[in-house]
């Protein structure tokens, strides 16, 4: 099913009624095997009656006529149900719409399908109302209860949004973490003015809130005000993004020179030890401090942040010293956000984003593998250099 629809779904045209035609025509099917007890060519002791092809029926319908494949049957004949009760017809309809929204169609392209179909007066405001119907799902997903999450990485992305009769550059922000099996959760959105350090302590806030709990070390870029947040709410170690320190550091560097610098810095960091990488840290900052001055001061100022990852197993350095693993989830959602361009208001750019963001937590918690492992569920982990991180208290 879903590789017909995506096949579908790529051909030129109208996507919202060939998504439509798709859908209908594989609920017909389902419905006259169900009725006739017995797949098209399945031999079946129960089966109550035998297809005969197929007929083309049209169907004129808010998105415009639909050509359906209404099956055909030897004994009583069919009628699809959905055209049977115009209310589950309307509902189907909903239903792609919804789902043709959540894959990045954007609404103005949606009234551009309308009107290439003959149907005037129906505005993409209008259209975007009839996706209101997810805002309950959208609530359960973001007001869910947590649990415990080790490790918390933070992040935020911008989206234009409409609002007070003027485009604003807003803040997504979002925070995903490891659960206690391991496996990756989407742990909240939201969607602020800007970046602020009073948006940020009531989001992490919130997170606690909902139930969150055991935090030991949050990976963020080194936006003072989340920083500060992040003392006041969970009192846990912070982790200064290695990539982004990496880039503060270069930009202080001719880019002549900036592969000789990143070269001698990627020394600091295969240290198995924090006492070895802040004595090679000390090394590059004497080899470079003559040329480099303003980049050195950046390197000392924050290689005590940017090591905070060596305080916790060795298996997940690689993964918590850095905000990659969400970054690749801002790449996914601003995939899905790029064809709208500019949102009609927060409502709907929150509602777009959560149910991504859904779909990519479902995808975590029901992969293979999980994301990480803890040995020692109940009472912590022994890094490589002997510190003991346990388990946090409620916070």
């Amino acid at each position: 099913m879903q590789a017909a629809l995506a096949e579908k779904t790529s051909e030129p045209g109208d996507p919202l009624r060939r998504m439509a035609e798709l859908l209908l025509d594989f609920a017909m099917e389902a419905e006259v095997s169900a009725k006739r007890g017995a797949e098209a060519h399945e031999r079946s002791d129960e089966r109550t009656g035998y297809r005969n092809g197929h007929r083309e029926r049209r169907w004129d319908t808010r998105l415009g006529t639909l050509q359906l494949q209404v099956p055909k049957v030897r004994q009583g004949g069919y009628v699809p149900s959905f055209i049977e009760h115009r209310k589950r017809s309307e509902q189907a309809l909903i239903s792609v719409i919804q789902q043709a929204v959540v894959q990045g169609v954007s609404t103005r392209k949606v009234e551009s399908v309308l009107e290439a179909l003959g149907i005037e007066g129906v505005s993409a405001g209008q259209v975007s109302q009839l996706c209101s119907a997810l805002d309950e799902q959208v609530e359960r997903f973001r007001e869910r209860k947590l649990d415990q999450s080790r490790y918390v990485w933070v992040d935020a992305l911008y989206e234009k949004v409409r609002e007070d009769g003027r485009v604003e550059s807003m803040a997504v922000v979002i925070a995903t973490g490891v659960n206690a099996q391991g496996r990756r959760e989407v742990l909240g959105m939201d969607v602020f003015p800007t970046e602020s350090e009073e948006g940020w302590t009531q989001f992490l806030k919130d997170l606690k809130a909902r139930g969150l709990k055991g935090v030991q070390l949050v990976i963020s870029d080194a936006h003072e005000g989340l920083k500060s947040a992040i003392r006041k709410v969970f009192k846990a170690e912070w982790q200064r993004c290695k990539v982004h320190f990496y880039r503060n550091v270069l930009v202080h560097v001719p880019k002549r020179s900036q592969a000789e610098v990143s070269e001698a810095m990627k020394a600091i960091f295969v240290q198995r030890d924090e006492k070895s990488a802040k004595a090679k840290a000390a090394e590059v900052v004497k080899q470079f401090q003559a040329r480099f001055s303003k980049a050195m001061e950046t390197l000392e100022a924050g290689v005590d942040d940017v090591l905070s990852y060596l305080h916790y197993p060795a298996a997940h350095r690689v993964r918590i010293s850095s905000t990659n693993p969400i970054e690749r989830l801002n790449l996914e959602v601003r995939r899905r956000t790029r064809v709208v361009g500019i949102f009609p208001d927060r409502a709907a750019c929150v509602r777009l984003i959560a149910m991504v963001l859904e779909e990519i937590h479902e995808d975590w918690l029901t992969a293979e593998k999980a994301y990480l492992t803890f040995e020692d569920q109940a009472g912590g982990q022994e890094a490589d250099t002997g510190k003991v991180v346990p388990m946090a208290a409620n916070q």
